[in-house]
């Protein structure tokens, strides 16, 4: 049985108890949504009878904190599931004997610096992706797996948007803003010509994203030490929070330009290059207050056009989602909120996904947009660079032998409607 097998196999196992827990934390979840209801009715109840009641108020609250916690739960599992099927456990077969040999001398390299002709069966391997002078080795198949594996399971905007690899340090990429007008005519009616679509081109350029993780060289001297598993556990976590934050508030300058970082407009006004908005009616928290809450949120879905909202789904932080938790429908008083209704799948709002991303503002003043509402597999593409990259270091920091891990990355955002 090869490296990889073992690998795949160990990721099956590892699905099939996420599944078990994910199950089991499901049934808690619905109990627990079906007493949160409950006392939730008790308490609009004494509030129409104008017997408010503040310890009724928090016994809600910390129910709702609760399903906070088991959802969050919940999508970790999920998320996990997701990521192994994305083929980040490991791949059936069997390496070429070229990225075998590879894999091997890499080994040695991070184990104890000895470098082994490694250069060279990186261009046998097909791995080299740049020059010699940007530095450091490209790390194998598997250890690049295993970094998308957890980065896929930890960042939000990474596994709900479309992720393209790309091998050079630009990708571009042609936008038809408007399609070839055309018309109904009769059998002998003559056929003018009409209107050609307009193409925008659209440039991706790679940019770097780094982690300097240390270990000692003991820890390094251990046979039994994952040495994959180890990089993509400490990378992951820089690469995710930088990741995270920069795809919602990013800049665009050396890094990702962010979901809420291009200029807004109302709906009504929506244009090319831009985001539209839908506003809530209310200049402070949402509340379910005549409803407003869940208005908001139905005109947000109807904003845009139907074939966006066919794959659409929802993206706010926790507070956010615990708050039109409280939320029902005008007519049939029913809550907008469900929970997953099978391991694997999200909680819903008005029967669409919702994502969990604490990058996102809370709804707490007028003037944030708390939650976006979109297609995101058509609207923001992050294109990866392959070939992440280690430059060994065991002089800066004696005893710790640092690794300097390199990931180009980049992305574009369009097409998605928010407020």
């Amino acid at each position: 049985m090869t490296i990889a097998m073992k690998s795949r196999a160990r990721g099956l196992v590892a699905a099939r108890a996420d599944a078990g827990s994910a199950t089991a934390i499901l049934n808690e979840l619905r109990q627990t949504f079906e007493t949160f209801k409950a006392e939730r009715e008790k308490e609009i109840a004494d509030l129409k009878k104008g017997l408010g009641d503040v310890v009724q108020s928090e016994k809600v609250d910390r129910i709702n904190a609760e399903i906070t916690k088991l959802q969050e739960q919940l999508d970790q599992v999920n998320s996990s599931i997701a990521a192994l099927k994305v083929g980040g456990a490991g791949d059936d077969k069997p390496l070429a004997a070229e990225r075998r040999e590879h894999a091997r001398a890499f080994n040695q390299f991070f184990r104890n610096g000895a470098e082994n002709g490694l250069r060279d069966l990186e261009v046998k391997a097909a791995l080299r992706t740049d020059s010699d002078p940007d530095g450091g080795f490209v790390v194998p198949d598997q250890m690049e797996a295993a970094i998308d594996r957890v980065l896929g399971t930890v960042s939000a905007m990474r596994a709900i948007s479309r992720v393209m690899s790309i091998s050079s340090g630009t990708y571009k990429k042609l936008v038809n803003q408007g399609g070839a007008v055309g018309g109904w005519v009769g059998e002998r009616q003559a056929r003018p010509a009409t209107a050609t679509p307009t193409l925008v081109e659209l440039a991706f350029q790679a940019m770097e994203l780094y982690a300097n993780p240390a270990a000692t060289q003991t820890l390094l001297d251990d046979s039994r030490v994952n040495i994959e598993q180890w990089l993509a556990d400490e990378v992951s976590i820089t690469f995710a929070e930088m990741e995270g934050a920069s795809f919602i508030i990013g800049d665009g300058v050396g890094k990702p330009r962010g979901l809420l970082s291009y200029d807004t407009v109302a709906d009504t006004s929506y244009a090319w290059g831009k985001l539209g908005y839908v506003v809530s009616g209310v200049a402070a928290a949402m509340t379910d207050s005549s409803h407003n809450g869940a208005d908001a949120l139905t005109d947000l879905v109807y904003s845009i056009k139907q074939g966006y909202r066919q794959n659409a789904r929802f993206l706010m932080n926790r507070k956010t989602q615990a708050a039109i938790r409280k939320f029902k429908s005008k007519t049939e008083e029913l809550y907008l909120w469900q929970p997953s209704i099978q391991a694997g799948q999200p909680a819903t709002i008005l029967g669409y996904p919702v994502t969990d991303d604490d990058n996102m503002p809370d709804a707490t003043a007028g003037g944030n947009f708390p939650i976006a509402f979109g297609d995101f597999q058509r609207g923001y593409l992050i294109v990866d660079r392959m070939g992440v990259r280690v430059l060994r270091d065991p002089f800066t920091n004696k005893p710790y032998v640092h690794f300097y891990t390199t990931c180009p990355s980049s992305d574009n955002l369009r097409l998605i409607r928010h407020f």
